[in-house]
């Protein structure tokens, strides 16, 4: 039988380093609480046992599996620069439109100045309107001098045709140039034919 002098002297035998180090670790795992924030996390699951004590288990792969599916990387990626470029010019011109009808507003009839000829600008009440006619759009003046201009250009062309043409039949008539109607020919082959025939006739003599 061991007295309680000698059990004191046995637990005085271990260190007391060691000691400081168990009761920072309990002092530790009772503030961190590492079982239950396991179990939230969803690695350790607590399951009741016969002794109505919940015991702690271990599961990693039991229900929880990889779903194969196809790559959204494209989606994601169209929808990314999607949003970005419409953000991009959706926000610059709600600032603009905001500050053009709170600033400035729109135009106010008013009399024309005598000897002052107003620009097709002008005529538009909108700030943002007058700004896109005056250097997106044309005018009515420009739309109509670029119709006649094609106009001109369509009737010249039709004009050169007709000229053409009337050109084309007197050579075919007269025959007396050679700009539409001479087939340009070298004397080579003039030659070599010329040589074959009298080669010919020397051979068959015959003149």
């Amino acid at each position: 039988m061991t007295t309680g002098k000698e059990r004191l002297g046995r637990r005085s035998s271990i260190p007391p380093k060691f000691v400081l180090i168990v009761n920072l670790l309990r002092a530790f795992v009772s503030k961190v609480n590492l079982p239950k924030n396991s179990i939230n996390q969803g690695i350790l699951v607590q399951r009741p046992n016969p002794s109505n004590a919940l015991r702690v288990v271990r599961q990693m792969s039991e229900h929880r599996t990889i779903h194969i599916k196809p790559s959204r990387w494209s989606w994601n990626r169209f929808k990314d620069l999607m949003h970005f470029y419409t953000m991009l010019g959706v926000i610059p011109a709600a600032l603009v439109i905001t500050y053009v009808n709170l600033f400035i507003g729109p135009a106010r009839l008013a009399e024309i100045p005598e000897g002052y000829v107003p620009q097709a600008h002008e005529y538009f009440q909108h700030p943002i309107t007058r700004w896109m006619a005056k250097h997106v759009q044309k005018s009515y003046q420009q739309e109509y001098e670029f119709m006649c201009h094609h106009i001109y250009e369509v009737e010249y062309e039709q004009k050169l045709r007709q000229a053409e043409h009337r050109i084309k039949q007197k050579m075919a008539e007269k025959q007396d140039t050679q700009a539409y109607y001479y087939q340009p020919v070298t004397s080579r082959h003039e030659r070599s034919i010329r040589d074959n025939a009298q080669a010919d006739i020397e051979i068959s003599g015959s003149s």
